[in-house]
């Protein structure tokens, strides 16, 4: 049975914050984490102050608040300042919406006989770039799906710098492409399939976390990854054969 978030602790205004952030009871809380919530919450609302991490890790540890210590209070904020950057992501719907955009990208890549990953900015709900993997057609490295989409929203804003975009990508970026959406300031990036080999969002390494870079980046993976992962093993198997 799940337990309720109660008056007290919270107040009435965090609860239906909370609930925005589709956090509706303890167990909840929990499975996003005291420090993951407190900076989500913090990011959608204002005035939001180090008393509700004391109160997040307190209900997280059925606790109370006054049993915190000094040191363990002292621990949290190193954590949180360790913490990689985290957003609230937009709903599934829309998310999905936007990948598939991505996955046609990948569509035109597969047309050029090339590794079928396509990429999508988003600026206020509005396609700014779109891009997919040229790097045989173009005889360029570099040119990666999401290198191409970047460059094509730097052309249409007028700006290098993406703080206020998202970026939707049909496969885990790699540690170029990781460099180039973080150097960019891009606010979230949403992938679908998982690359094992040289995956820089969490499967070999994580950038995106990496508190020793000028991190600006949100990140969630696994958004029609099937899709995307189906596309890939097409085009490996016909290259096998």
């Amino acid at each position: 049975m799940k337990t309720p978030l109660t008056t007290p602790p919270l107040a009435p205004k965090t609860i239906a914050v909370l609930k925005q952030l589709d956090i509706n009871c303890v167990e909840d809380l929990q499975l996003r984490g005291a420090l993951t919530a407190f900076l989500q919450f913090k990011s959608i609302s204002s005035g939001c102050t180090e008393s509700l991490l004391w109160q997040f890790i307190a209900i997280t540890e059925n606790r109370s608040v006054q049993n915190i210590t000094s040191a363990e209070k002292e621990y949290w904020r190193k954590q949180l300042k360790l913490h990689p950057p985290v957003a609230v992501f937009p709903v599934e719907t829309i998310m999905q919406q936007w990948m598939q955009q991505a996955l046609n990208a990948a569509q035109q890549a597969l047309l050029l006989n090339e590794v079928p990953v396509g990429a999508v900015v988003v600026y206020e709900n509005k396609l700014v770039g779109f891009g997919f993997n040229r790097c045989i057609t173009d005889h360029n490295i570099s040119h990666h799906a999401e290198i191409q989409a970047l460059s094509a929203a730097g052309k249409t804003l007028a700006n290098y710098r993406l703080q206020h975009c998202d970026v939707y990508v049909t496969l885990e970026p790699c540690a170029m492409c990781a460099s180039a959406l973080i150097q960019a300031r891009v606010r979230r990036v949403i992938y679908a399939a998982t690359e094992s080999k040289t995956g820089a969002a969490g499967s070999v390494i994580n950038l995106f976390a990496n508190r020793q870079l000028n991190s600006h980046t949100a990140i969630l993976g696994g958004i029609m990854a099937t899709e995307s992962q189906q596309l890939l093993q097409e085009f490996f198997k016909k290259k096998r054969h």
